[in-house]
């Protein structure tokens, strides 16, 4: 009986913790589907439905979203070509273990650079090359966000991959980029898909390189798109949420289906 009812309660608190978290979301899908212009009107529940938010989200956000989609895909495909390659050369046995320690080192160091020093620090390189309110610019730019932390993941996945497998393949005849492709890649394919999602959250959430190499009016991905909607259209929330919600929706799906990926890959460098 005491179980039983320590067992409920677990459940209880479990639900309301997960209620609390979820509240904002459902408070900005309901506020979506309101069209009052003032928020302190809004209803608890949508029993008045309206999509006038989202006609006018998708008439005025839709080529942002489309610009935010391209700059994360592209970050998603520089942060795979770069980190799969280094994380196989820090994961190889016959590297010193000095060399790896370094290397790790400074993957970590770049990590807990704050994103706005990086930001301010690109302007001006960004400025010389050109890169400045480009796409290619802000692909680069959230791609070098993501790298080191893409680089330590599929690191320690690439370990976990027996090494007289890799050994009987070099016996048969393959070189170092024969293993890496048709051997080393495909048994990390979980790794590098949980590092594609992340570096593709990263890019889609991104605003400080947004707000800081780009001027807002030819290339505007969704984040910054949001801010400047804000200052515009204060008092239409009902737009204004609906952009979230819009904005949501490729990053939720992307977690939907790579779900089992990700728990495969993030637990895959844990276990020996």
């Amino acid at each position: 009986m005491t179980r039983t009812l320590s067992s409920y309660t677990r459940t209880v608190f479990g639900v309301f913790i997960v209620g609390l978290l979820l509240f904002p979301v459902y408070w900005m899908l309901n506020t979506s589907l309101q069209g009052n212009e003032n928020l302190l009107q809004t209803e608890w529940f949508p029993f008045h439905l309206s999509l006038e938010g989202y006609q006018r989200a998708i008439e005025s956000q839709l080529g942002n979203l489309g610009t935010s989609l391209v700059v994360s895909i592209g970050a998603v495909v520089v942060c795979l070509a770069v980190s799969a390659p280094a994380a196989y050369g820090l994961s190889r046995n016959n590297v010193s273990v000095r060399v790896v320690a370094i290397g790790i080192v400074i993957l970590l160091i770049t990590q807990m650079i704050p994103g706005i020093v990086i930001a301010n620090g690109l302007f001006p390189l960004y400025n010389n090359l050109g890169l400045v309110n480009t796409i290619p610019g802000l692909i680069l730019a959230d791609a070098s966000h993501g790298i080191p932390f893409c680089i330590l993941l599929i690191r320690a996945f690439m370990q976990n991959i027996p090494q007289s497998l890799l050994e009987a393949a070099r016996i048969d005849g393959a070189g170092e980029m024969r293993l890496f492709l048709s051997i080393v890649l495909p048994l990390s394919r979980n790794a590098l898909v949980t590092a594609a999602v992340f570096a593709f959250l990263f890019a889609w959430s991104d605003f400080l390189f947004a707000l800081t190499l780009t001027n807002g009016s030819t290339v505007t991905p969704i984040t910054l798109s949001m801010y400047i909607f804000v200052g515009a259209h204060t008092q239409s929330w009902a737009a204004l949420m609906a952009t979230a919600v819009l904005a949501s929706i490729p990053a939720a799906a992307l977690l939907v289906v790579a779900q089992r990926y990700i728990a495969a890959g993030v637990t895959g460098g844990a276990v020996k």
